[in-house]
């Protein structure tokens, strides 16, 4: 809390659709912080699906919820645009009005010490364009690397995350930058396994030849790695996703990720060294090949997706 009795100064942004239930949990997450400025950008109901138009109004409907001093400010598109548009649009409304601010999705529940995590680390990298982003999922859970309470990554998730409106106004949503990288050998520079590189280039070959047409993230990556820019990892995860099941657009089934999100415990201990840790972001790379079902060889040739 910035001061007595209120909550936080630093703007928080909630990304809804049609999934009451979760967005329920993550608006109870955000109440316990009690932001001073709330934005909601919301999505519209898709054609063909005769519940996405109740379920959308109930979803929304949960502001009315908010019982706290806070100012809310929505973004409600009533045509769907999906999971590519929706947030890339969404936070080009966003960054327009706020120079930083904490985002989350309808199914990335923090834990209440993300908020203080993303508040000292925006304060702290405000000014320095080496750092794009604040991740808070950490996808290996937590990392043993001393007493830090983060690391320098090329990976930092945005399952809850933060960042300013200089990093995001750098935003390639349609990877126009893609034949520089391709020249430059950028992807194979940060990930020098085979195996590895093919996955990065088995990604952005899909999004580019409409495979996955309804990505916006691994857009905002490249876009990070064009500009060499940090996003920031947790020692631990302090954002759990539960995004996971039948009801979800990419990641069906049972969560390979932990359930319950974390505590970072202060006071927050800084990097000593502004060096990225490879080695982790190898052992995340490897986590989403498994994952994915994406076969490597490693330190070998080539890699292929299991069909």
């Amino acid at each position: 809390m910035s001061k007595a009795g209120r909550g936080i100064e630093t703007p928080v942004a909630l990304l809804i659709f049609n999934r009451p239930a979760v967005t329920a949990q993550v608006l109870g997450a955000i109440a316990k912080v009690r932001p001073q400025r709330l934005f909601v950008i919301a999505d519209g109901p898709r054609k063909g699906h005769p519940t996405d138009a109740e379920r959308c109004a109930q979803t929304r409907q949960l502001l009315a919820s908010i019982d706290w001093d806070c100012q809310v400010t929505t973004h409600f598109s009533e045509i769907n645009l999906g999971c590519k548009r929706r947030p890339e649009t969404g936070l080009d409304w966003l960054f327009a009005q706020v120079p930083e601010a904490i985002i989350l999705e309808d199914d990335c529940l923090p834990s209440p010490s993300f908020f203080r995590y993303c508040e000292v680390l925006l304060a702290r990298y405000r000014d320095d364009c080496r750092v794009m982003m604040i991740g808070g999922f950490n996808p290996l859970g937590s990392i043993g690397r001393g007493v830090e309470s983060y690391c320098y990554s090329m990976l930092g998730s945005t399952w809850g995350w933060a960042t300013w409106r200089r990093a995001w106004l750098l935003h390639d949503p349609w990877l126009a930058s893609w034949p520089e990288v391709v020249a430059s050998r950028l992807i194979d520079r940060l990930f020098p396994d085979p195996g590895q590189t093919r996955y990065w280039y088995d990604v952005f070959a899909r999004i580019l030849d409409g495979r996955l047409p309804d990505a916006w993230d691994y857009q905002w990556l490249l876009t990070c790695w064009a500009h060499s820019g940090y996003r920031l990892l947790p020692s631990v995860s302090l954002v759990a996703n539960l995004g996971f099941g039948a009801e979800a657009t990419h990641t069906f089934g049972e969560t390979p990720f932990q359930k319950v999100p974390g505590e970072m415990v202060e006071p927050m201990v800084h990097p000593r060294l502004m060096v990225r840790h490879a080695e982790i972001d190898c052992a995340i790379t490897d986590l989403y090949c498994q994952w994915e079902g994406f076969r490597t060889t490693r330190h070998g040739r080539g890699a292929e997706r299991n069909q």
